[in-house]
C-alpha cells in the first residue's frame, strides 16, 4: 500500500488540470483510508481479540465478587461452609479465630504456586486475579453487617445457587479461585504423564471434598455438614450446566491445512499428543483433522493456541467415558 495512506499527517496533492497545491491541512479521504485500514486490514481482529481478554477478565473479577459475598455474607451466617480449599480455610478460620481471608490466603497460595509450576504462563495471571479478588472480597464482605432473614434451608440454596454462578463465571473464562480443582488437575496430570491416559477430575474432587465434610460433620455439627453437602449440590450442578461439565474430559476436532505448529505447540505447552486424519473439504479441499483429549483448564490453553492459528476450525465436545 501507498505510504501515503497510512499516515494522517499534512501532505501536499497537486492536481494535473489545475496547476495548485493544496497542503497543510487533514483530508478526509486519508482519514477514511485510515480508518478502513485499521479496522479492515487486521485492526479489527487485534481490537476484537484485546476486547475478548478484557471481558474475560471482568467475568472472572464479577464471578470472584459473587463467589466471595455469597460465602461470607450468606453461607456462612447460616453455618453452611465451602467446598474445596475453601472449605478447609473456614474449618480453620472456625477452630482458631483467625480472619478468613488470611486462611483462605495461606491455604490457597501452594496450590496457586504448584499450579503455576504445573499449568505454565496460561494459568497464571487469571488465576490470580481471581484469587486476589476472591481474597480481597471475603475480607471485605465480612466486615458488612449483611443477614438474610430466613430459613437455613432457603439461605443456603439462594448463597449455593450464587456461588455456582460466580464459579461459572470464573471457569468458563479460564480462572479459578479453589485449590481443589488445581490439586486434582495436577494428579490427573501426572497420572498421563506416567501412564499416557487420560482421566477424569471428578472422582479426585468428589474424594477431596468428602474428606471436609467429613472434617465439617466432626469437629463442627451434623447439621453443617449436611447444609454444606447441600452447597456442594447446588453449585456443582449450575457449575455443570453453564460450563457443559468441567470436570469431564473434553475432545478438540481440529481442521487445519497447517497441522505442524498446532501439534508442536500443543506436544510443547501440555506435553499431549494429537491423533492426525487426512480429511478433505467440498470447498477448502484437503486439510488434516487433529483429535487431542484434554480436561477442562488445558481446554484454555489449547483455545488459545488455536486463536494463534488463522485459517482452523475447531469443535469441542464432551467425553463422558473413554474405553481402553
Amino acid at each position: 500500500m501507498n505510504r501515503q495512506h497510512l499516515s494522517l499527517f499534512p501532505i501536499q496533492v497537486r492536481s494535473s488540470e489545475k496547476d495548485s497545491t493544496v497542503s497543510d491541512h487533514w483530508t478526509f479521504s486519508l482519514i477514511y483510508d485510515r480508518i478502513t485500514h485499521i479496522f479492515f486490514t487486521g485492526g479489527k481482529d487485534r481490537l476484537n481479540k484485546k476486547l475478548k481478554v478484557l471481558l474475560s477478565y471482568l467475568a472472572i473479577v464479577l464471578g470472584a465478587l459473587m463467589a466471595s459475598f455469597s460465602v461470607a455474607c450468606i453461607l456462612l451466617p447460616n453455618d453452611a461452609i465451602d467446598y474445596g480449599t475453601a472449605g478447609i480455610a473456614i474449618l480453620i478460620s472456625k477452630m482458631t479465630g483467625y480472619s478468613l481471608s488470611l486462611c483462605v490466603l495461606f491455604v490457597f497460595l501452594p496450590f496457586l504456586i504448584a499450579g503455576i509450576i504445573m499449568l505454565g504462563k496460561y494459568f497464571f495471571a487469571k488465576a490470580l486475579i481471581g484469587f486476589a479478588v476472591y481474597t480481597l472480597g471475603l475480607a471485605y464482605f465480612e466486615k458488612i453487617p449483611f443477614e438474610l432473614n430466613t430459613e437455613h434451608f432457603l439461605a443456603v440454596a439462594f448463597g449455593g445457587a450464587i456461588l455456582g454462578i460466580g464459579l461459572s463465571l470464573i471457569l468458563r473464562n479460564g480462572g479459578c479461585i479453589d485449590g481443589s480443582e488445581i490439586f486434582a488437575n495436577i494428579v490427573v496430570h501426572q497420572i498421563y504423564n506416567k501412564t499416557g491416559k487420560d482421566y477424569s477430575i471428578s472422582y479426585i474432587l468428589i474424594g477431596f471434598n468428602l474428606i471436609v465434610y467429613l472434617a465439617v460433620f466432626v469437629l463442627i455439627s451434623r447439621d453443617s455438614a449436611m447444609l454444606s453437602l447441600l452447597v456442594y449440590i447446588i453449585a456443582t450442578a449450575i457449575i455443570d450446566h453453564f460450563t457443559d461439565h468441567f470436570e469431564a474430559i473434553k475432545q478438540i476436532t481440529i481442521i487445519t491445512k497447517d497441522p505442524d505448529r498446532i501439534i508442536r505447540q500443543i506436544k510443547e505447552d501440555l506435553n499431549k499428543t494429537c491423533t492426525i486424519i487426512n480429511s478433505s473439504g467440498v470447498i477448502a479441499g484437503e486439510n488434516k483433522t487433529l483429535i487431542c483429549y484434554v480436561n477442562y483448564f488445558e481446554l484454555q490453553k489449547v483455545k488459545t493456541i488455536i486463536s494463534e492459528n488463522k485459517g482452523t476450525f475447531s469443535t469441542v465436545s464432551t467425553i463422558e467415558e473413554i474405553l481402553r
